[in-house]
């Protein structure tokens, strides 16, 4: 009987609903193959295996495993602090803060009715209905310690002037969506970028804007959930100041997270 891979057999067995969900299960851990926990997505089982998953899907999108990734490996404090959340849409990025222990979180939106009704009707959530290029620190009672991003159709670097002017010290992460960074003609059909040297070049393209616009790079990752139509998404640790890794070492995160974005999906 051939092989088949586990995310495809999770959703082909209905235990999960789409293979982005199916992925997200798997990377945090909670899908047992035979008795076994498997993190690694691509990883090939016979379709007679015995498949278990130890809880539901943890956040109300799958957009919180993104930012789960970043919070296990960036030493970002989350627990009692005042958090921003630009582009929360639905609100997986703000599901997953609370749930790492934030005291509030702003949800910033210009559509804030997608958020998730367990979001919207919980105290420490405080919504903004905005476009964050023009959001103002009087728009915020309290000054945020930690700011998360995850925007589309738009590039962070037109956001994050605003955000400077917020967040005086404390930790930024954001998600990198490389067919909202790159030029047209490095796009693919159906808005797809595959080709390795194009992710390399906007990454490195978007880190340097990041730091002339005064901020720091601090660390990157690969996101464990490939983004709706396939993309493969990266997450920044900012700091709203100088420092952080030099030039030669930016190029070379660059290319250490795309050599384990691709271990990770196999």
């Amino acid at each position: 009987m051939n092989k088949i891979r586990l995310d495809f057999l999770l959703v082909g067995q209905g235990l999960a609903p789409s293979q982005e969900k199916a992925q997200a299960l798997i990377i945090s851990g909670q899908v047992k193959v035979n008795g076994q926990a498997v993190t690694k997505p691509g990883t090939l089982i016979s379709p007679d295996s015995a498949l278990a998953i130890e809880q539901s899907f943890p956040y109300v999108s799958r957009a919180g495993a993104k930012l789960a990734r970043a919070l296990q490996v960036f030493p970002v404090k989350t627990r009692g602090v005042t958090a921003l959340d630009i582009g929360s849409s639905t609100g997986g990025f703000t599901d997953c803060l609370l749930q790492a222990g934030a005291r509030q979180v702003y949800a910033v939106d210009v559509n804030i009715k997608q958020l998730d009704w367990k979001l919207a009707r919980d105290p420490r959530v405080k919504t903004i209905e905005k476009n964050a290029r023009y959001l103002e620190p009087s728009d915020l009672k309290d000054r945020p310690e930690l700011v998360v991003m995850d925007v589309s159709f738009i590039s962070i670097l037109k956001i994050l002037p605003a955000v400077k002017n917020i967040i005086k010290q404390g930790d930024l992460i954001a998600l990198i969506k490389p067919q909202f960074e790159a030029r047209r003609n490095q796009v693919g059909k159906k808005g797809i970028i595959r080709n390795r040297e194009t992710h390399r070049q906007v990454l490195e393209q978007v880190l340097a804007g990041v730091v002339s616009l005064g901020f720091s790079v601090q660390g990157l990752v690969a996101s464990p959930v490939l983004g709706q139509k396939g993309n493969q998404e990266f997450l920044v640790w900012l700091k709203p100041e100088a420092g952080g890794l030099s030039q030669n070492n930016l190029k070379k995160i660059v290319e250490e997270t795309l050599t384990d974005g691709q271990e990770e999906k196999n």
